[in-house]
């Protein structure tokens, strides 16, 4: 299994896909030998999570461009294609071959949103003649992304490369899904299949039973939560601000009655700014990143948790979303209607999405969210259809893909 998220990288929920399909890959017959990044080329990185015991974890040489190839804070472009990772091909190659000669593995699985995973993978294959499954967090390529021509066509050819080799292409979302297989008409359609993400019923309980979370919020006023990462594109909150001034100055809302936590947001200079320019600072509170533990804590103490997911992410769900649904919280979606974000939450029956480009309907929305929390009569979605989205029962999925993947005619 290839990947650059892993532990202990700090700030990225992509690390809880391959760190949970290890964790439970081994129910259901198969073991999982991860390759990884040296630590070095982390970022930042949270000491607190380590690596489960149990699985075997080798990590390659891997230098960042921007921290270590870097004079003065440029490097050459060359050196960052496709990303700023690209030198872990070479120790990860060498690594690669020397657990494949130990080991024999059945299949070699990749995972991107770090496309030199898929380079490693690629490689790998092409040397050993392995079946290849390639996962795609998000899509590689698409309309408006990446920007940069250079970087566009190195995404291409990648992208391109990986889809044709791979025995099997695993997508996220339905829509994106769909993409894929627009995309690559002359492909059986079946060749594309969608393993959505998940939320960890072990930690959940863990946390449960330690604390005796679960229950209201202690805050008097409306606590109403947003975990992880802002975004000024994809998750732009400009008309948030817009609703929540609008309701600040018709005194609807105010430092009495309504809270709004962001959390670890990796963008709090632009999200200062945006406190600042509506005078929000009463309601509208920075804070820094927490553990992933404590930070699904909170989910479980607040009144609502928050959802944001521009148009242009429509092939795209926030994996922060199945931990919303198992923390069992009243939903605010600003998202747009036709995107999966909006289908997912939908379909197990909470309605209480607003468009993100409108200040009017995002203003109307929080509003009854509001309303619809103090009176206790939010949405919940019954347990049983929560539990499917298990990261468990993700790895059931995958699992079932791998089997299938090493028994060619189940294909």
């Amino acid at each position: 299994m290839i990947a650059y998220h892993y532990p202990p990288v700090l700030g990225s929920s992509g690390i809880q896909r391959t760190l949970k399909f290890a964790r439970y890959l081994p129910e259901f017959d198969w073991e999982p030998i991860i390759l990884t990044v040296h630590p070095r080329a982390y970022p930042k990185i949270d000491n607190a999570h380590i690596d489960d015991e149990q699985t075997r974890v080798y990590r390659a040489f891997a230098a960042d461009a921007a921290q270590h190839l870097s004079f003065m804070k440029r490097y050459p472009r060359l050196l960052a294609l496709p990303d700023r990772w690209s030198s872990w091909m070479l120790g990860a190659i060498p690594t690669g071959m020397y657990l494949i000669k130990k080991y024999k593995p059945d299949v070699i699985w990749s995972t991107y949103p770090i496309a030199t995973a898929h380079l490693i993978g690629y490689c790998l294959h092409r040397m050993n003649k392995i079946p290849w499954v390639s996962d795609f967090r998000d899509p590689m390529v698409e309309p408006d992304f990446p920007a940069e021509p250079l970087l566009r066509r190195a995404y291409q050819w990648i992208d391109r490369n990986t889809v044709y080799h791979s025995r099997q292409v695993i997508l996220t979302t339905p829509n994106a899904t769909k993409d894929y297989q627009s995309r690559y008409p002359e492909l059986p359609a079946s060749k594309f299949t969608c393993i959505e993400n998940g939320y960890d019923e072990e930690i959940f309980r863990t946390i449960e039973k330690k604390t005796g979370l679960g229950t209201e919020a202690k805050d008097q006023r409306f606590v109403l939560l947003h975990s992880g990462i802002i975004y000024s594109s994809e998750r732009d909150p400009v008309q948030f601000f817009e609703a929540l001034s609008l309701l600040f100055q018709q005194k609807l809302i105010g430092n009495n009655n309504l809270k709004v936590v962001l959390r670890a947001t990796f963008n709090d200079h632009y999200i200062t700014s945006l406190i600042k320019r509506y005078q929000l600072e009463s309601i509208v509170f920075l804070e820094p990143p927490i553990s992933y533990e404590d930070a699904l804590s909170e989910m479980l103490t607040v009144d609502g948790l928050l959802i944001i997911q521009a148009a242009n992410c429509n092939s795209q769900i926030p994996a922060k979303l199945y931990e919303y649904l198992r923390a069992r919280r009243p939903i605010l979606a600003l998202t747009d209607a036709n995107g999966d974000t909006a289908m997912k939450l939908s379909g197990l029956g909470i309605n209480t999405i607003a468009q993100l480009d409108s200040k009017e309907d995002i203003a109307q929305k929080l509003l009854q969210f509001i309303q619809t929390g103090k009176t206790q009569s939010a949405q919940f979605v019954p347990m049983e259809k929560i539990m499917l989205n298990s990261r468990s029962a993700r790895t059931k999925e995958l699992a079932m893909l791998l089997n299938a993947v090493t028994n060619s005619d189940q294909l």
